[in-house]
């Protein structure tokens, strides 16, 4: 077997055996193939695909190529949940503490966020004192005495997965389905989860820019999750504005209080209600949605979510007093208002362009070096079909730096479209996809 041959083979349309992958996974990972020959292997992928079942194996070898996770010693089943990323996504935040004051065991592996896509763990750290790296006895402890624990991602996690992603990234070779969907895969699978709901965000500020393109992603990762054993639900939700109305980590960690307080924004809450009855449906804790979105509401109403929140921070070095008190949250130095010129309804609001002024504030990362600011960000005051006043506030800006105040207002001006006529809202949630 040489990887000549195997470029060849996918570059010519041909079907791998499981130890053809395996020979390229476990080659490319030890470095005895190098970099030009993955990359012809990468764009022989792109323009050639991969069945269902080559996918499933290239996300089993990836997820094999370091240390796994094995939650079995945690009781119950662990449901894991990911999304793909997008602005103002908060809900982990909210999803964690509402699916383990249900009584379902949440033992999370979480990232930082890298461009206009937030990371949960980056908000997390706006807690003072929350520490985000724990022992695995120290993870599994905690798991098992508060139900709920969220850390950063290990550093040996999937190390197969990291070095094919960073060579994609410089490549050309990021859009392919079959890669995007092994990669996600193959984290969760390494993370040790027994099921797996997928967030899989559509629109200007997602990856997936139309819906063709995500449910395409959406009936990949779910095949495969299907092909290793694991439950997949894959729900298909909006991107094209910001979810919420808050943008930037101490802002959104704000934001999902207030939703776990029962006083968030109405698609915040919907979405995470929605997720988390699914993750309830795939615990084996309900058998129809409603029920499960009706017990999980009731978690909300009556403190129980609030309160579990407030637990895990505790049980991870941060004060509980700020989830009670989120206006002691660290906050920037200044404020400014950006103002509508002309009276009508906002028809477009670009989640991408929004995100990006978001990263002119400083609240997002332009390399995984980059450090970030905690208090940075932008609070919205709309959603798409609202009516707006000339003069209204349509944003307040969040900044410690006047100048990068002034580009962010610039960036999110041309992301609004005030029309005369009223336009029909965005739907928040278009489709679920599973294995059935």
């Amino acid at each position: 077997m040489n990887m000549v041959d195997l470029i060849a083979k996918k570059r010519d349309g041909g079907v791998y055996a499981p130890e053809e992958i395996a020979f390229i996974i476990r080659g490319y990972t030890d470095g005895s193939i190098p970099d030009y020959q993955m990359s012809a292997w990468a764009m022989a992928v792109f323009f050639q695909g991969m069945t269902p079942q080559e996918t499933a194996e290239l996300t089993l070898q990836m997820a094999e190529s370091g240390e796994q996770l094995d939650l079995s010693p945690i009781p119950g089943c662990k449901v894991d949940k990911h999304s793909t990323g997008g602005v103002g996504d908060k809900t982990t935040l909210i999803v964690a503490p509402l699916v383990a004051a249900a009584g379902i065991p949440v033992a999370k592996m979480s990232g930082r966020g890298l461009g206009f896509s937030g990371g949960t763990i980056d908000k997390l750290e706006s807690f003072p004192g929350f520490q985000v790296e724990l022992s695995r006895d120290q993870f599994f402890q905690q798991v098992r005495d508060a139900g709920l624990a969220i850390i950063g991602q290990s550093g040996n996690l999937t190390p197969a997965d990291k070095k094919l992603y960073a060579l994609r990234d410089v490549t050309a070779t990021v859009e392919a389905v079959p890669l995007i969907a092994s990669s996600i895969m193959s984290k969760k699978i390494a993370a040790g989860a027994d099921a797996i709901l997928l967030d899989v965000k559509v629109g200007r500020g997602a990856f997936m820019k139309t819906l063709d393109q995500a449910n395409e992603l959406a009936q990949a990762m779910v095949q495969i999750g299907h092909n290793v054993g694991r439950q997949t639900v894959a729900v298909i939700s909006d991107m094209n504005q910001p979810l919420g109305f808050a943008v930037g980590n101490a802002l959104e960690v704000k934001e999902a209080i207030a939703v776990l307080s029962g006083q968030g924004p109405r698609d915040v809450e919907d979405l995470a209600l929605t997720i988390g009855a699914h993750m309830l449906l795939l615990a084996g804790q309900e058998t129809e949605l409603e029920a499960a979105y009706q017990r999980l509401q009731t978690m909300l109403q009556n403190g129980k979510a609030l309160a579990k929140l407030a637990e895990m921070v505790q049980a991870q070095g941060g004060d509980p007093a700020f989830v009670y008190e989120p206006d002691r949250l660290p906050q920037a130095a200044y404020t400014r208002q950006l103002l509508a010129s002309r009276s009508g309804y906002l028809s477009q609001m670009d989640a991408e362009k929004i995100g990006q002024a978001a990263v002119l504030l400083g609240a997002g990362r332009v390399t995984k070096e980059t450090p970030i600011d905690l208090t940075v960000g932008i609070l919205l005051n709309n959603k798409v079909g609202d009516a707006v006043e000339k003069g209204g506030v349509l944003a307040e800006i969040h900044a410690n730096d006047l100048g990068k105040a002034e580009q962010a207002i610039k960036k999110i001006e041309s992301a609004l479209e005030i029309v005369d006529q009223s336009s029909s809202t965005q739907r928040l949630i278009y489709d679920v996809v599973s294995a059935s």
